[in-house]
């Protein structure tokens, strides 16, 4: 059993930048393929980033390539996504995700464990 708590979130205004954290519980963090999802109001839970167990394999949404950095410290047992140049429509609640083993993931329903969220809002 793996529990995530997310933080980091809050307002910011467009352009600026926030990093999120998200913490784990248990002592096998290290073999977990780990993601960020996003839920805007009304909207359809998305894919924003994904990392593997040992940072060898990262993906992002190509909504946010360039402008996100998603990095995990298995010493902490923490996973963070580093969001800049920040826009309007990236305002929503943000979600960590973890699955055991290898490999990196972009759809939600591969992850067998989620965070209670964090929310992000930019304003413009």
């Amino acid at each position: 059993q793996v529990q995530l708590v997310e933080s980091g979130g809050g307002l910011v205004q467009a352009g600026g930048s926030l990093r999120l954290s998200c913490a784990a519980s248990g002592r096998t963090f290290s073999s977990y393929a780990m993601g960020w999802f996003r839920q805007a109001p009304g909207k359809e839970r998305e894919f924003v980033a994904a990392i593997s167990w040992n940072s060898g394999y990262r993906y992002y949404a190509d909504s946010v390539k360039g402008r996100f950095t998603i990095s995990r410290d298995n010493a902490k047992n923490t996973v963070y996504l580093q969001m800049n140049s920040l826009k309007a429509e990236d305002t929503a609640v943000y979600y960590c995700a973890a699955r055991p083993g290898g490999g990196f993931f972009t759809r939600g329903h591969k992850y067998d464990y989620w965070g209670q969220g964090t929310q992000v809002t930019v304003s413009s």
